[in-house]
């Protein structure tokens, strides 16, 4: 072999790598976050990078629980919706029902893990894409808040608004406790994907599910878990929500699917499945809010703005990822 071909297969393994998008990702994070501090005084004060994680801490717990939907080979559609709904749910029973809030929390995660299991289970017995079932459950659970109550519901609980007020001091800054769990969610995930049997039967689906299943790995359970994870990170993210905007609406939630996709794949990991990083999900939605956070510090353009740079980056990294592949392959 000439070394020229030496050459170029070194760089299509590197290039190839999973941890090769990822890395882009990070340097496009600093990169946008050092151009907003050169333009914008202020941008880069802690409190705005903290910031960051306050307001799209809903949108990292869902993303954690697409990373293994779409690390397993799936999607998930139905995350905006179970938010919603979980919002809907929380605020009815707190408001009307009187229940405990540990109650109204502990019943609607139970809920969503349930409603993702089915989902996943559906898809394996009955061999379904999981888009159509999961679109299908997207139009249940939005369906379903509009059963419960066609209004926004606000809520006025002392526990909820405790959560939405609290502010914990750190390195001069604050987080909201919201932020804070799902930076522990974001934690658990990673050690879940990378150091335990499931983890491993989730890259090993992905990769190959017929390579997986003659291996012995039991792929009908490793789905249902999957898709029951994403459900119960819908519904976690839900009641983060809740915290944010103290109250439950149907409409709370539109287009979040598609948010968390986004940032899923930004962080690096590829949509055909078994390859990339949970981690990646906190840089992929870093990103999302660097850019909300540039748009609204220039206040010049409209809030459209976020959706074409977020489905340009997304185009980009999609191509960057076949290209990477079939090079890889090479």
């Amino acid at each position: 072999m000439s070394a020229v071909a030496t050459q170029t297969r070194g760089r299509a393994a590197f290039t190839g790598a999973p941890w090769f998008t990822s890395l882009v990702t990070v340097i496009l994070l600093v990169a946008m976050l050092g151009i907003g501090g050169a333009v914008y005084p202020g941008f880069l004060s802690l409190q705005v990078i903290f910031n960051l994680l306050i307001d799209n801490a809903f949108l990292l717990v869902i993303a954690v629980g697409m990373g293994f939907v779409i690390l397993a080979g799936g999607i998930d559609l139905s995350v905006g919706s179970v938010l919603a709904l979980s919002t809907m749910i929380s605020a009815w029973l707190l408001q009307h029902a009187h229940w405990p809030p540990v109650a109204v929390i502990a019943l609607v995660l139970l809920l969503g893990a349930c409603f993702g299991g089915a989902m996943g289970a559906i898809i394996h017995l009955f061999k379904l894409q999981p888009f159509i079932v999961t679109l299908a459950g997207m139009f249940l659970a939005r369906g379903l808040c509009y059963l419960i109550s066609v209004e926004s519901i606000t809520i006025d609980d002392p526990v909820f608004t405790a959560m939405s007020q609290t502010q914990v001091p750190i390195l001069g800054g604050f987080l909201s406790p919201g932020a804070i769990i799902a930076l522990v969610v974001l934690l658990v995930a990673i050690w879940l994907a990378h150091f335990t049997a499931f983890g491993r039967a989730v890259y090993a689906v992905g990769g190959n599910e017929q390579s997986a299943a003659m291996m012995g790995l039991n792929v009908g359970r490793t789905k249902v878990l999957v898709y029951a994870l994403s459900g119960f990170c819908a519904s976690l993210g839900g009641v983060l929500f809740a915290f944010y905007m103290l109250s439950g609406y149907g409409l709370h939630g539109q287009g979040t699917e598609l948010d968390a996709i986004a940032a899923v794949v930004i962080g690096g990991t590829l949509l055909t499945g078994g390859y990339g990083y949970i981690a990646g999900a906190l840089s992929g939605v870093l990103v999302l809010g660097a850019i909300q956070t540039l748009i609204a510090f220039d206040g010049t353009l409209s809030s459209w703005w976020t959706k074409i740079v977020i489905g340009a980056l997304l185009f980009i990294f999609c191509v960057v990822q076949r290209v990477m592949g079939g090079r890889s392959k090479e």
